[in-house]
């Protein structure tokens, strides 16, 4: 990404009160250089107004044309339609207080203080108002209670945050839970640190639809305006990126899903209740933990109230995650283990066939590397093309092929890769025959 030269000697007027101008007085106090430690998003909003008067707007005279599609973060904000590399853009701006309130206390990672005692049915409430009121997506407008007008600013309001947050903090807010714990006021977060403003989105569970768990009610802020509906889990695009947090604050749930709150929801209940032999509900939840911190793919079944060798395998990986070793990564947990699981602190467990991924070595081959879009186009013959079309049969999606798979690209190949995109319940542009870095993953992992 190249920044324009006249970046940095740009300074709006005082008095304009042209688009441009405004947002730069609204973000400036919160948008130092990326070289500084500034946010990601706020240097994607210096940069569009850069780009906007180097179309030929002039700031500080001229009104921005109204159908005007700004880029923000390598996105059009304007536009609507899912584009080609399997997901929808979703800029968003940094942390800033409350838009219209004193400062009382800078944004960021929260002490105790920051965070306020809530219920669930005070998080729903907040979030039908904006609902109800079909508040307008923006990454840079802020709704009548100060509230940011974009997903991170969604959640931030219905959490009644004391000021607004992003992709990137409300992480710290929350604990990590599993996806079977989620209870109505939870989030499922994606957070994209390699480019926040691809993919990046955050939304609000709202209950099951159904008792099969493959469909919630959620809420959240997305173009053109907040909305309720019924959703995949965990979303539409990234499905497999998103995190399910709770957040801290709220009252009647705790990180292992017991229905309780405080201390004693996350006190360690001995060695004795792990082990060979152990049946109770704690080897229950410790299963459940650790499946939200990577280690779904030990369990066959469950996780369950008897103690199998899945929980000692997945509970060795997280401890060696954190890089313990010897006595204190021999697959059962005790207090620090416990404590680390329970409150969401440490390293995750790696990707199986990563460094460092804990007993699964040997299990599955690190995913090749995307050779790029290019490759897949009418005439082109390339080993990935193969590759792919294989990895196609072998995943169930081969019944397009006369012959082959082989080197060259063909309408077989084309079908083949959009049955293996509409199966992950993508339509349109993200379902268009053609394998971008996402799908490729997909299909390898």
């Amino acid at each position: 990404m190249e920044d324009a030269p006249v970046f940095e000697e740009f300074t709006p007027e005082s008095d304009c009160d042209c688009p441009g101008c405004i947002h730069w007085r609204r973000t400036a106090p919160h948008a130092l250089p990326l070289r500084l430690g500034g946010h990601p998003a706020a240097h994607g909003a210096r940069r569009a107004l850069v780009l906007a008067a180097a179309a030929g707007t002039v700031l500080g005279g001229q009104t921005l044309p109204a159908a005007a599609s700004v880029e923000v973060g390598g996105h059009l904000a304007g536009a609507g339609a899912v584009p080609a590399d399997d997901g929808p853009g979703t800029p968003q701006g940094g942390t800033s207080p409350l838009h219209g309130r004193p400062v009382t206390a800078a944004p960021g990672p929260p002490g105790a203080a920051a965070v306020r005692a809530t219920t669930r049915a005070a998080i729903i409430n907040r979030a039908k108002k904006w609902v109800a009121a079909k508040v307008p997506y923006s990454m840079d407008k802020y709704w009548s209670d100060g509230y940011r007008q974009d997903c991170s600013g969604f959640v931030s309001m219905a959490w009644n945050l004391s000021g607004n947050e992003w992709t990137g903090s409300l992480g710290s807010y929350a604990v990590r839970i599993a996806k079977d714990d989620l209870q109505p006021g939870d989030i499922l977060l994606f957070h994209n640190p390699a480019d926040p403003n691809k993919g990046s989105h955050v939304t609000l569970f709202g209950g099951w639809t159904d008792y099969t768990h493959t469909h919630y009610i959620a809420y959240e802020q997305a173009r053109p305006h907040a909305r309720k509906q019924a959703t995949p889990y965990a979303y539409w695009t990234n499905r497999n990126s998103y995190l399910a947090y709770r957040y801290k604050g709220v009252g009647g749930g705790s990180p292992g899903g017991s229905g309780t709150s405080g201390p004693a929801s996350t006190r360690y209940p001995g060695a004795g209740s792990f082990g060979p032999g152990a049946n109770n509900a704690y080897v229950t939840r410790l299963g459940k933990a650790l499946v939200a911190r990577g280690g779904k793919r030990f369990y066959r079944s469950g996780p369950g109230p008897r103690w199998s060798d899945a929980d000692r395998r997945a509970t060795q990986a997280f401890q060696r995650a954190q890089g313990w070793r010897g006595k204190d990564a021999d697959g059962l947990p005790g207090p620090t283990t416990w404590a680390y699981l329970m409150k969401g602190k440490g390293r995750d467990i790696p990707a199986a066939g990563a460094p460092g991924a804990g007993g699964s070595a040997g299990r599955s081959a690190p995913t090749p590397g995307y050779p790029g879009r290019d490759v897949f186009r009418p005439g082109r013959s390339h080993p990935a093309i193969e590759r792919l079309g294989r990895q196609l049969v072998k995943k169930g999606f081969g019944k397009h092929y006369a012959r082959g798979p082989g080197p060259v690209w063909s309408e077989s190949d084309r079908r083949n890769v959009e049955a293996f995109q509409r199966a992950q319940g993508w339509r349109g542009a993200a379902a268009d025959g053609h394998p971008g870095p996402e799908t490729w993953r997909r299909l390898f992992r």
